[in-house]
């Protein structure tokens, strides 16, 4: 599907508002950089930053991710489809971007415990299709909503520890992730083990 011209003019002013936002909150710290500043550095009205700022983050991260693992290949065991797509949404930001988040989180690091990029709908999708590829139940069968969990907060461990790390030449945010999640891979996960079973 084509993006639409309105599609693109809605990325770029997330795009400049977001840049602003860190460029500041580096240059001054996060408590001192008010919402009016931000959108006044980004050329957009208030009005404009709150419907660009508030809903976008929580409506495309964990959204995003359950698209992609629709699309995995039917043959991918359900842990490395799952593993694939948060791994392939890691790799969809530019690397200019991403090295813009750390440094904002950087100079405001209670926001890091606040980012919520997954909703529940998300998991809760997300765990219907690991079901689907394991043959299993997920009412009955605990095993598709654990992998769900674990790889979420994998993933989540490996995005804190990468905005965390005191190299003088920071890694990427791809290789945390991927090293974190590559502890969640194992073929348990297509096993049916009735001791893994709820009992009704």
């Amino acid at each position: 599907m084509t993006e639409s011209l309105r599609d693109r003019q809605r990325a770029q002013i997330r795009a400049d508002i977001r840049r602003a936002a860190f460029r500041l909150f580096v240059e001054r710290g996060y408590d001192a950089v008010t919402t009016e500043e931000i959108a006044a550095a980004a050329g957009v009205s208030a009005r404009t930053f709150f419907r660009h700022v508030l809903l976008a983050p929580v409506r495309h991260g964990g959204a995003a991710i359950v698209g992609l693992l629709e699309g995995r290949p039917a043959a991918e065991p359900p842990d490395v489809a799952l593993v694939n797509a948060i791994i392939t949404r890691t790799r969809s930001f530019p690397v200019a971007d991403t090295e813009e988040w750390r440094a904002a989180l950087l100079v405001a690091p209670d926001l890091l415990g606040k980012l919520t990029v997954h909703l529940p709908a998300d998991k809760e999708r997300a765990t219907k299709l690991v079901a689907a590829r394991m043959g299993a139940n997920s009412d009955t069968d605990i095993r598709p909503g654990l992998l769900v969990q674990l790889a979420f907060a994998a993933a989540d461990f490996g995005f804190q520890q990468w905005v965390r790390q005191s190299t003088k030449k920071p890694q990427a945010l791809e290789r945390y992730v991927t090293e974190a999640l590559d502890a969640v891979k194992s073929p348990h996960w297509q096993r049916k083990p009735k001791e893994w079973r709820r009992t009704s």
